[in-house]
């Protein structure tokens, strides 16, 4: 049962006695922030993909604060900003924080930049060669966003960039990462559509656990 003073806005959870966050405004001034980088600090690093641009995609009230999806041409991060009343100057940068939603419990890292103050993220794809372009990399964030705050997508304890790295690389999201199986060769992923992967069951599911473009198609 969600506790008293927490109260349900569609899929969006919002604490009760908060004002409702200008989400749109946040993603503006997110996106204005992050291409900055993208045209100083970033640019021309190998590990861009020249065909994504900076986006922030499904914006929306969660907590006191607004919860999205940050494209860049070098990462996916599901990002959680705080509301105007709220204080993040005390969170220690890259810092850890749980953040639960309906699909189960996320670990978020916190960041900061001085145009934006602190954040929290939590990656979904980095690099982004596997995206074609930036329709495919937004209808991505789109599904993200959607299958997040489903209930029937809870199944793993926890979501992390460890578990996440484990599923990229076939393993269970329980097996440890050793070294032996970090340098075991594995074999090369098929090849199937991103269109064939978001129409298949489950795999939105994966999506979520930056497992999406690495799983092989069920037979």
């Amino acid at each position: 049962m969600r506790r008293a003073q927490d109260r349900l806005h569609g899929n969006r959870r919002v604490k009760a006695g908060a004002e409702n966050p200008d989400c749109g405004a946040a993603a503006r001034r997110v996106e204005s922030v992050f291409r900055e980088i993208a045209a100083t600090r970033m640019a021309d690093l190998p590990l861009l993909n020249p065909a994504i641009g900076v986006h922030a995609v499904g914006f929306r009230p969660w907590d006191s604060g607004c919860l999205g999806v940050l494209i860049t041409p070098w990462c996916m991060n599901l990002l959680s900003l705080p509301g105007a009343d709220e204080d993040w100057s005390d969170k220690p940068e890259l810092s850890e924080e749980t953040l639960t939603f309906p699909s189960g419990p996320y670990r978020f890292t916190v960041g900061h930049e001085p145009a934006l103050g602190k954040y929290r993220m939590c990656s979904l794809f980095s690099p982004m060669f596997e995206f074609a372009d930036d329709v495919a990399a937004v209808e991505t964030a789109q599904a993200v966003m959607e299958e997040l705050l489903r209930e029937e997508n809870r199944e793993l304890p926890e979501i992390d960039s460890q578990a996440i790295t484990a599923l990229w690389q076939e393993q269970g999201p329980n097996d440890p990462i050793t070294e032996e199986t970090a340098t075991e060769p594995t074999a090369p992923p098929s090849v199937v559509s991103l269109d064939e992967k978001l129409e298949r069951p489950m795999s939105r599911r994966e999506l979520l656990r930056g497992a999406l473009l690495r799983k092989e198609p069920p037979a």
